[in-house]
C-alpha cells in the first residue's frame, strides 16, 4: 500500500517564487560533485484522460550513492508549489535502495535536494511537461485494431522525451508533435466480442545535475491514458 506523505507548509517565499512556476525553466543546481543521483518524478492519472492537476498522483523515487555505496542517511527532499516533501529510504521491497514518497496532484516544476553529511546535490530544478489530453480518437471510441490508428493530443509545450504504450506496444519512443500513427494490431482484439484497451502517453523532461557525478539525472514526467474499444476481429 502506498503511503501519502504530507507536504510541509510553505515558508516565506520558498513556495511562491517564480522558480516554482511552470515555465520557470530548468536549473542544474550545485553540489560537492561526490554523489551519483538518479531521480524520477512521475505523475499518473486517477481517471482516464485527466485534464486537471488535481486528478493526478505524483510518485518520487531517488537513488543516491557515494563511492559505489547506497546513501541511506541524510535528507532527500523535493520542493514544488505545494510544499516540500521528505523522501524515505526503502531498505526492502520493490523500491529497495531508493528514497520514495507519493503526493496528490501534479505541480510540473520540482526541485531536488540531497544532503548526506558533507556530500550534497542541491537546487536541481526540472520544469516538467504540461498536462496533455487526448483529442483523437474520443474516449471510449470503438476502433478497428487491424488498421493503423491516428492518435492526437493537445499540450502547450514540447517535452524532451515522449513514449507511447498500448496493449501490444511497450514504451515506444516517439516525437512529441501532438500526433502519432499507432501501428496496426497495437491493440488487443477478440474474435467474438469487443475488447477494452488503454493507450498511455508519457511526456518527460530531464536535467543533468551540475553538482553530481557519473550518469546522474533528474526527470519529471506526466502520463495520461485513453480508453478505447477494439471491435471484434478474426
Amino acid at each position: 500500500m502506498r503511503t501519502y506523505l504530507a507536504s510541509t507548509l510553505c515558508l516565506f517565499t520558498a513556495c511562491s517564487g517564480s522558480n516554482l512556476d511552470p515555465g520557470s525553466g530548468n536549473d542544474p543546481g550545485g553540489g560537492t560533485s561526490t554523489l551519483v543521483v538518479d531521480g524520477n518524478v512521475h505523475a499518473s492519472p486517477r481517471i482516464a484522460n485527466a485534464a486537471s492537476a488535481a486528478d493526478f498522483d505524483t510518485e518520487f523515487s531517488v537513488r543516491a550513492s557515494l563511492n559505489g555505496l547506497e546513501v541511506t542517511t541524510g535528507t532527500v527532499q523535493v520542493t514544488s508549489a505545494s510544499g516540500t516533501i521528505g523522501l524515505v529510504f526503502q531498505p526492502d521491497g520493490g523500491q529497495k535502495g531508493r528514497w520514495t514518497a507519493v503526493a496528490p496532484g501534479y505541480d510540473e516544476v520540482y526541485i531536488l535536494d540531497v544532503v548526506s553529511g558533507a556530500d550534497e546535490v542541491t537546487g536541481v530544478r526540472v520544469d516538467g511537461p504540461d498536462i496533455h489530453a487526448f483529442t483523437d480518437p474520443l474516449a471510449g471510441a470503438t476502433v478497428d485494431s487491424t488498421l493503423p490508428l491516428p492518435i492526437a493530443w493537445s499540450c502547450g509545450d514540447t517535452a524532451d522525451v515522449a513514449t507511447i504504450r498500448a496493449e501490444q506496444v511497450d514504451n515506444l519512443a516517439i516525437a512529441d508533435t501532438g500526433t502519432f500513427m499507432l501501428p496496426s494490431n497495437a491493440l488487443k482484439s477478440e474474435a467474438d466480442k469487443p475488447k477494452e484497451n488503454t493507450v498511455r502517453l508519457v511526456r518527460t523532461n530531464r536535467v543533468t545535475p551540475a553538482g553530481a557525478v557519473g550518469i546522474s539525472e533528474l526527470s519529471v514526467g506526466v502520463e495520461n491514458e485513453l480508453d478505447l474499444i477494439a471491435q471484434p476481429a478474426p
